[in-house]
């Protein structure tokens, strides 16, 4: 009798976030894809506050791999450092808010 035994294979950010300008009124989207599903803990921050889903804040999971996060109708003080957790995994990315000037 043979027995094989296969370690599961830490799952490993394959795609991270990217840094994010976008104008005030607008909708800022950051994307996350892990090696494979099933990781525990995925949370999304917001310069430190944990972020829910909610009708400005869109969360979203494709396939357990792609993680999506969706801030609609930002101001100024969105601006900041978004970070995605999913168990010690960790990939940040900045935010810039900017305001539209009427001086052109």
């Amino acid at each position: 009798l043979l027995l094989l035994c296969y370690t599961e294979e830490a799952a490993v950010i394959i795609s991270g976030l990217k840094n994010t300008d976008v104008f005030v009124g607008e909708s800022a989207t950051f994307t996350c894809e892990l090696s494979h599903p099933g990781v525990k803990n995925v949370q999304w921050w917001l310069d430190g506050s944990p972020l829910h889903n909610n009708f400005v804040t869109e969360i979203s999971e494709q396939d357990g791999m792609i993680h999506t996060l969706t801030l609609n109708d930002v101001a100024c003080h969105d601006s900041g450092t978004v970070t995605f957790r999913a168990g010690s995994l960790i990939s940040s990315a900045k935010l810039l808010v900017k305001g539209i000037s009427l001086l052109e």
